[in-house]
């Protein structure tokens, strides 16, 4: 049973893939990856979370970036391509490993070949809006204006890192088995409801046909 969820930054994507992680009692990862990757090359997490969300022209697949080195590229262009493969390659690992629920990261591209049931979870802006608000601590408190650019910001990087891995573009529901809206909900209200759909999608794929 392997989960992937891609989300709209505020829809509360990472809140339902780890209470989904508990419900259906199978590994969680998000930045629990970040972590490996620092440990492995002795590298700040927030650098490398940093450097991971970078944007990398598409020219230069993450598949060739261990032996495609130029020196015109900039060091922090090649060490995104190091930490991107990093990346790539752990999450392949996981899916080797058996059940989990791996958030974003492409991990729905990265892992096609394990036939993972992929999530996509989006909300309204003002409910995006809210959730981000309600999560901020005083230091990181943003004015409405201020958050909206954010949002937006943080969505254009996701679609643009996917597009590193495939054409099939970020959040178009044919890419999907299920795409969720949590506008107006509690996250947790809605859990049980995923995963009994999670485990009837496993159960029809792995029955004898």
């Amino acid at each position: 049973m392997i989960i992937t969820i891609s989300r709209e930054f505020g829809s509360g994507g990472r809140e339902l893939g780890k209470r989904l992680s508990d419900e259906l009692r199978i590994p969680y990862y998000d930045k629990e990856i970040i972590a490996m990757i620092a440990e492995n090359h002795g590298l700040d997490e927030n650098y490398v979370a940093q450097i991971a969300e970078k944007k990398i022209m598409a020219s230069y697949p993450l598949t060739i970036g261990n032996r495609f080195q130029s020196s015109r590229m900039s060091y922090a262009v090649q060490q995104a391509i190091r930490i991107n493969a990093e990346q790539q390659k752990i999450i392949e690992n996981l899916g080797k490993q058996g059940d989990c629920i791996v958030v974003g990261r492409c991990a729905d591209v990265i892992l096609k070949n394990f036939a993972p049931f992929n999530m996509f979870v989006y909300a309204g802006k003002e409910a995006k809006i809210q959730r981000c608000s309600a999560h901020s601590s005083e230091a990181e408190q943003l004015s409405t204006s201020e958050l909206v650019r954010k949002i937006r910001a943080i969505d254009k990087a996701r679609a643009g890192h996917r597009a590193l891995f495939t054409d099939a573009k970020w959040g178009a529901k044919e890419n999907y088995h299920l795409c969720v809206n949590t506008t107006g909900v509690e996250i947790k209200t809605i859990v049980p409801a995923v995963a009994e759909y999670v485990r009837l999608w496993f159960s029809e794929k792995d029955s004898p046909k």
